[in-house]
């Protein structure tokens, strides 16, 4: 073979062409190869887990406040009388009209003292009566010149001690009847028994707590804010909050008054805020998280998760547009740090399809694919 070479030139160059040919077969032709650098990425499977919706809603903002729940309304029920507790009438739990019976103590004492008193104003009205006659007759005589004047004066004078003693016995015989109608313990006002720590046989003296009256139809919450968000809160102001007891729903009251001292060690302001409680669903003693609601309005919101902000860039969003992902300017608006959502003041559409979580990190531009929920990943 070498020594064919040699002497044949042709062979050498016709050995040179194959060479050539054969490499030239092994590489794409320009068109190819810009064609394959003009083709678009493959599309990127996103689950609808990594896809928010961008909507309208209600946002707020304002300060973040905790408390219980007490009785707007509530009256402690002591014993008027002393004496054993013959009978109690109302249970904890009971709705009680005001006026209502609630316990009975034993009076017979107060009945003995309501007759006595009885007496006294029957005997003070015939000693009146016995008075103004005798004045009247010691006038007549005085008048005849049977008498001399000065016993007019006297007579008077009778009359007028006999009327002192019927207003004292008068006056006694109402305290013993108070004091016997103070025997039958009473509702203050319409409500439902909160505690009745009275039972019957014991022995009370006056003063002691027998019931606990309170008004759920109004409820208040006893809450505190950090001094430093005062600026952020007046009266009126609406409060939503959510109470321990009743998960997913939020309640709604107004800031009624706010104390004008700060607590010394916590250095938080208490605030009171009134709460309708038509349906009597909230119970006195629960726990309450909640807000000052400073500002509040709807909005087009999205998570908080869903914006990527950075000191250096203006806030953007990675939306579905065309099939692609597209980086979008937003500007943010209210900022609710409770519920980790932003109003998108501008930038978005209600509708838009914004990406989170790890579809964030696609380069705008990436084609998107949406998978369904339980539709596997596809390959192209």
């Amino acid at each position: 073979m070498t020594a064919l070479m040699k002497h044949h030139p042709f062979v050498i160059g016709l050995a040179f062409a194959a060479a050539l040919g054969a490499a030239g077969c092994q590489r794409d032709t320009p068109a190819e190869a810009q064609a394959a650098a003009n083709a678009p990425p493959p599309a990127v499977d996103v689950g609808r887990e990594n896809i928010i919706v961008v909507s309208e809603q209600e946002i707020a903002t304002g300060p973040l406040i905790s408390g219980t729940l007490t009785a707007e309304r509530e009256a402690t029920v002591r014993a008027e009388v002393a004496g054993s507790i013959l009978q109690v009438s109302a249970e904890e739990g009971q709705a009680v009209r005001q006026g209502a019976a609630l316990a009975r103590i034993e009076d017979q004492t107060l009945r003995d003292a309501y007759a006595s008193a009885q007496s006294g104003v029957t005997s003070a009205e015939v000693a009146l009566d016995v008075a103004q006659r005798e004045a009247a007759r010691t006038a007549n005589l005085v008048k005849a010149g049977a008498l001399p004047d000065r016993e007019v004066e006297t007579t008077r004078n009778a009359v007028t001690a006999a009327q002192a003693q019927l207003a004292s016995a008068r006056a006694q015989l109402a305290s013993a009847r108070k004091q016997l109608d103070n025997a039958t313990v009473r509702s203050p006002m319409t409500g439902i028994v909160s505690a009745r720590p009275a039972h019957a046989g014991d022995v009370v003296a006056v003063g002691t707590e027998l019931f606990k009256v309170i008004d759920p139809s109004s409820m208040r919450l006893n809450a505190a804010v950090p001094a430093e968000a005062l600026a952020a809160i007046r009266t009126g102001l609406p409060v939503e909050f959510q109470v321990r007891g009743y998960p997913n729903q939020t309640f709604t009251g107004r800031i009624e008054r706010i104390s004008p001292t700060a607590d010394p060690v916590t250095r938080q302001v208490s605030i009171f805020v009134a709460i309708p409680n038509k349906a009597g669903r909230l119970v006195a003693g629960l726990f309450a998280e909640g807000r000052v609601a400073q500002q509040a309005r709807k909005a087009l919101v999205v998570p908080e998760n869903a914006v990527n902000s950075t000191s250096a860039n203006e806030p953007w969003v990675l939306r579905i547009t065309d099939g692609k992902a597209e980086r979008v300017t937003v500007k943010i608006g209210l900022r609710d740090d409770q519920t980790e959502r932003v109003e998108l003041a501008s930038g978005a559409q209600a509708g838009d399809q914004i990406l989170i979580g790890a579809a964030k990190a696609l380069t705008p531009g990436t084609p998107v694919r949406i998978r369904e929920a339980g539709q596997g990943q596809t390959n192209d």
